[in-house]
């Protein structure tokens, strides 16, 4: 092993990956149906569910970017976290009942029949795309960590890591999904813990919280009514509408719902999910703030990250500030203070935190292309074992184009911030969208289409406002653009269809 990682540390992740492997192994001759490929004929257990969202969520942009973020700012991103219940309370009290009384794996067909053909396809089109740039996003995190402590180059280590998904997804389905991010979830909690454990070994909880008081590192931001900028209300609506999209129309979400027993065990594993998520969550932006302290008491230890990013990024090392390399600080960390044994098992937890996010993602495209695309336009009538050829060839080819997507973002200056545009950018259309039909039944598809069509230019113009001239820049912070697409889609929606109305019945 090159660099940092020792024989023992390398035996540790190379076993991780073997059991992955063999759980797809194992669940693959259960595998005989398309029904227990996707939803895994609905006898998984609430808190096991519950445990397969939380692992969703504590992906590698939680252990790399939230920790970065709080390194480099402060903890304003943590507001995102503190949205979860609010957008829990809706999707368990609505959108579960909802998708379950339906009893339609794909979130996606009821907007076939509320609007048309085009809503199916546009919202199934959002969802892949959003899950390419999450797969994309976790890729390159990984490969971050991995390149600092191994010293392999990225592009091997995304093409090996997306293989080993690949070959577990396919083989297991979603039921080796769900249970495997059980394992991970524990994996993934306990990885976080001993990295806190080792920061405070060296460096004291008073000290952290007296340093990172008076340099306001503990701030969620302006708590005014400020929409220039990321402002507290800012990320909490964000998070609100994001949180929205993924407990309610995210068919990496819906499709688990299915998987659940009852109505009752789909709707607790949400706030189960929130439970887990939001303590953890914040134990990663005190891990980050706890290494601001770390490193500003003996910065000598940092000298060799700094000088790496100047040479990388072409800075000039005393102009370096912390956002310019808070990616890369945790990673540092290990790599430098953790002892062998440990490193390896924090590495199998940063792993598991990639491998539950991204096989989850590739189920669940698999099973939209199923659905919406092969079934809705080619071959209606396919037989079991034909879908059965469909969802693993579908999920192979999603793996491959995540992969693509995280070699393309090798060199991005901010993991989360990275992550945070993609996901408002492709959110937006299918929450609005989803939204409409759902609060108002009386909005019919020409409404809807023209809805549409606005929303996409403003997201359009939310999205790339830096390639517009200055005056004809949006002011608002980009975060903003789930929030606003999806509201100016429900409302002309909505305007649109009263104006439908009331032109019909002057001409009557």
């Amino acid at each position: 092993m090159p660099n940092s990682l020792s024989l023992l540390d390398g035996l540790i992740i190379v076993v991780y990956f073997l059991l992955m492997v063999g759980v797809g192994v194992f669940f693959s001759k259960r595998n005989n149906s398309s029904a227990q490929f996707t939803t895994a004929s609905g006898r998984i257990p609430g808190w096991a569910l519950g445990l397969s969202f939380y692992a969703t969520f504590l992906s590698a942009i939680t252990f790399l970017g939230d920790p970065g973020k709080s390194f480099g700012s402060n903890w304003n991103p943590f507001v995102f976290s503190l949205s979860m219940p609010f957008a829990a309370y809706v999707s368990a009290r609505f959108f579960v009942p909802f998708y379950r009384e339906q009893k339609v794996v794909s979130a996606y067909s009821h907007l076939e029949e509320r609007f048309g053909a085009w809503a199916r396809t546009y919202a199934m089109l959002c969802f892949i795309m959003t899950q390419l740039a999450r797969m994309g996003t976790i890729f390159y995190g990984v490969a971050l960590m991995l390149n600092a402590l191994t010293g392999y180059g990225m592009h091997w280590i995304i093409l090996t890591l997306g293989c080993c998904i690949i070959v577990y997804t396919v083989m297991g389905g979603m039921e080796a999904v769900i249970w495997t991010e059980v394992v991970q979830a524990i994996i993934k909690t306990l990885g976080a813990l001993l990295i806190l454990g080792i920061v405070l070994s060296q460096v004291k909880f008073s000290t952290i919280v007296s340093t990172g008081w008076q340099e306001h590192k503990f701030s969620l931001g302006s708590f005014k009514p400020d929409f220039f900028q990321s402002s507290f209300w800012v990320v909490f609506l964000y998070g609100f509408f994001i949180n929205l999209t993924n407990f309610g129309i995210d068919q990496n979400y819906i499709q688990r719902y299915h998987t659940a027993r009852n109505i009752q065990d789909a709707s607790r594993s949400i706030w189960l999910c929130v439970v887990y998520y939001l303590p953890v969550s914040m134990l990663f932006f005190f891990i980050g703030t706890a290494l601001y302290v770390y490193y500003q008491q003996q910065p000598d230890l940092i000298l060799e990250l700094k000088q790496q990013v100047a040479l990388e990024k072409g800075l000039d090392f005393n102009a370096l500030q912390p956002a310019d390399y808070g990616d890369k600080v945790l990673p540092f960390f290990i790599k430098t203070q953790i002892p062998t044994g440990f490193l390896g098992l924090l590495m199998a937890a940063l792993l598991s935190a990639a491998m539950s996010t991204m096989s989850s993602g590739m189920n669940s495209s698999a099973t939209v292309f199923l659905q919406d695309i092969y079934q809705r336009y080619f071959n209606p009538q396919a037989s079991p074992e034909q879908q059965l050829r469909v969802l693993r060839t579908a999920t192979i080819v999603m793996g491959c184009l995540g992969m693509a997507f995280g070699l393309g973002m090798i060199g991005v200056k901010s993991l989360l911030d990275a992550w945070w545009k993609m996901a408002g950018l492709f959110a937006s259309g299918m929450l609005g969208l989803f939204l409409l039909g759902f609060l108002n039944k009386r909005v019919g598809e020409q409404a809807a289409k023209i809805a549409a069509i606005l929303g996409l230019i403003l997201i359009f113009w939310l999205s790339f406002r830096d390639y517009f001239p200055v005056q004809w820049q949006s002011p608002f912070d980009s975060k903003l653009t789930v929030v606003l697409g999806t509201l100016i889609i429900v409302g002309v929606g909505i305007l649109a269809q009263s104006m439908f109305k009331v032109k019909n019945a002057k001409g009557s």
